[in-house]
């Protein structure tokens, strides 16, 4: 009771710009739709159906023919093509083991370079686990808005640095950030707590490419990726996939037990790398919306239109998600099949009763529509088609949960996350 009590009470407090537009009617030129009577009607893709249209009827199909066909169009269409591991990366684990939070934890802080440059793309890893763990523990792993100095209070972790104004980078305030996690509830509860700036990965602005780690992958004569090639939520998720790289290496972490969060574009972000990586064991994804999680053909709320129009991110995403901006009908994959992507593994897709911008009821259906592809692997999808009201979770293993409010993370949402970490990761 002491550790909900905790939380209720704000420790873990994580919130992300509210993506909500002061002028909600016309964004980019676009209109928006909130009426659910002109959603107008739509036909979702089979995800248990193969490109020749035979039906998927066992796990070994789905794992060796279909999965790989849902995966390849998402890479094409949607997020883009990425690179595996780079053959030079290297860890510099700078703080191999010291004492934090009055001793409950035991902090490690570690250097990922991307390349055999130095000075080139890197990122800062921040680990906890719990103190005097007689194992190897299970971990949530944070992409965050903020670097690390700003994101937890503890005055022994490297002052980190963040885009400032004109893409220079500069020292990160303390205490200041967004996204501030009170990592002691999660370590109470059994639990490795990580996190990472997403932008020691790859700038969140326009033009940014030639900044971030996707600059590394440019050939001769090359200034934007392939229409086919990463955008920067592809390039977020590969980075979450290099901390786990340096996960599978410490001692304390049971990398078989890896859960990963994050917030809005972060959101998306944990999808697509839940769905592409395989070693990621469980996704939390909060109000990742269109994009993410929430169906593309309903046309409620922020559309494939707004998210790719060229004052808004079309940085996000590879260039040929742009075509389907007026023909989403042509769409060959839609959120469903991204939810799908996961099984057999749990997710927990969290929105917000006021957050129609990112179509908290798009994601509901998309949890609906996956539920055959978890029933193939014996799971248990939500087990409804009836959207539960605000603060009414669903935890299976698809989980869906809405707090009464708006977009990100809300204290009262931490209960409902640790409770689902602790149904399937169990510490």
């Amino acid at each position: 009771m002491f550790l909900l009590a905790a939380l209720a009470a704000g420790a873990l407090a994580q919130q992300a710009p509210a993506p909500r537009p002061q002028n909600r009617d016309v964004i980019a030129g676009i209109p928006v739709n909130y009426d659910e009577s002109k959603v107008g009607g739509y036909t979702l893709p089979d995800p248990l159906k193969l490109a020749d249209g035979k039906p998927v009827r066992d796990v070994k199909t789905w794992n060796t023919k279909r999965r790989p066909e849902i995966v390849r169009l998402f890479e094409e269409n949607e997020y883009g093509r990425a690179p595996g591991r780079p053959k030079d990366m290297t860890f510099d684990v700078f703080d191999k083991g010291a004492p934090a939070f009055d001793g409950k934890a035991t902090r490690r802080q570690v250097t990922i370079y991307f390349s055999k440059d130095k000075n080139g793309p890197k990122m800062d890893l921040l680990v906890y686990v719990p103190a005097g763990a007689a194992k190897p523990v299970p971990l949530l792993l944070n992409i965050g808005f903020s670097p690390n100095s700003s994101s937890v209070n503890d005055p022994g972790v490297k002052q980190g640095e963040m885009w400032g104004r004109g893409g220079k980078r500069v020292p990160a305030p303390r205490g200041m950030g967004m996204g501030r996690l009170n990592v002691e509830p999660l370590l109470a509860a059994g639990f490795g707590v990580a996190t990472f700036y997403y932008g020691d990965v790859d700038a969140d602005f326009l033009n940014g490419v030639p900044l971030g780690v996707r600059a590394l992958y440019l050939k001769p004569g090359q200034t934007e990726p392939a229409p086919d090639e990463w955008g920067a939520i592809s390039a977020w998720a590969w980075g979450i996939s290099r901390a786990i790289d340096y996960l599978e290496t410490d001692k304390g972490v049971d990398a078989k037990r890896i859960a990963i969060t994050g917030v809005s574009r972060l959101g998306k972000t944990v999808m697509w790398a839940g769905a592409h990586d395989t070693r990621i064991t469980m996704v939390i994804a909060s109000c990742s919306g269109e994009g993410g999680a929430a169906l593309s053909r309903r046309n409620y709320g922020e559309t494939i239109a707004h998210l790719t129009a060229p004052s808004r991110y079309p940085y996000q995403f590879c260039a040929n998600y742009a075509k389907y901006a007026n023909q989403v009908d042509k769409f060959p994959v839609d959120a469903h099949m991204l939810v799908a992507l996961m099984a057999p593994r749990p997710v927990l897709l969290q929105t917000g009763s006021t957050d129609d911008w990112s179509d908290p009821k798009g994601e509901f259906l998309a949890a609906v529509a996956a539920e055959p592809v978890y029933k193939l692997f014996g799971k248990q999808g939500l087990g409804t088609d009836q959207m539960p009201g605000a603060g009414e979770p669903i935890l299976h293993d698809i989980g869906y949960f809405m707090h009464d409010g708006g977009h990100g993370m809300l204290p009262g949402d931490w209960p409902v996350y640790i409770k689902f970490l602790q149904m399937h990761l169990k510490p």
